[in-house]
């Protein structure tokens, strides 16, 4: 039996690892905001060194677009050198380096702060996924509130479902480090207009679907494809499958 640490094991992604980890019979230690025993702000990073105190890997899913994932990373990092934690596992974002966005910066940053902690003897992993379901799912939901759901226009997307991105980082956190591995995209590449016609079919729902043509870098970054990864497309879950399960 592993012990394993999960940062951010309530949330989302973080939930699902932990999971799939107990199912295969190893000791999870769940770190979050507001979990006991684990109650860790790594922004603040109080608390830590108890919490990796012992453990063999530690699976970083904890993140925050509104900032402070290099701060929390450093804390992390820190707390994982005192106690010689031998394997870090990081799940990080399909094109961090090529989109000007500020969260995909400082994921990219985290990125390069695991690496160069490498070069000093903490072994790693960096896992990069396309977006999931789940985010698209609320991004869609969110702009159907509106009479018209208004779109960027040329936009491809391929969302992969959060349950596989699970399995892999539970296989990876009970392996060798292995630096930066292969990248998860999902089974398709869909305009997203396409994906919200299948929500709004999904959900009963008619609203015209309102083109928009957006300026600046990051739009045209997202419009060359810099998020897909079309020769890693592993996953199996297409999106009507995520919606059918979702929403019944």
């Amino acid at each position: 039996m592993t012990s394993i640490l999960v940062t951010g094991g309530t949330g989302t992604l973080g939930r699902l690892v932990s999971d799939r980890l107990r199912e295969r019979g190893h000791e999870v230690r769940v770190l979050s905001r507001h979990a006991q025993p684990y109650t860790v702000d790594l922004r603040v990073g109080s608390g830590l060194d108890a919490a990796v105190e012992g453990v063999d890997a530690i699976v970083h899913c904890a993140s925050s677009p509104r900032g402070g994932d290099d701060r929390a990373a450093a804390h992390l990092l820190a707390a994982a050198r005192r106690a010689s934690v031998p394997h870090l596992v990081y799940i990080s974002i399909v094109g961090v380096d090529r989109l000007p966005l500020a969260y995909y910066g400082v994921k990219h940053k985290v990125e390069r702060m695991i690496e160069e902690a490498g070069a000093s003897g903490q072994g790693w992993t960096v896992l990069r996924t396309t977006q999931f379901h789940d985010l698209v799912l609320r991004l869609l939901a969110a702009e159907a509130r509106l009479p018209v759901l208004p779109l960027p226009s040329g936009v491809s997307v391929q969302p992969i479902d959060t349950g596989e991105v699970a399995d892999r980082l539970a296989e990876l956190a009970v392996g060798a480090p292995a630096g930066r591995v292969d990248d998860m995209g999902g089974p398709q590449i869909r305009p997203l207009a396409d994906l919200a016609r299948a929500y709004l079919h999904a959900t009963g729902r008619r609203r015209p679907i309102v083109p928009m043509r957006l300026a600046g870098k990051a739009y045209a970054g997202y419009r060359s494809g810099a998020q897909l990864t079309p020769e890693r497309a592993v996953g199996k879950v297409t999106f009507e499958e995520f919606l059918a399960r979702r929403l019944g």
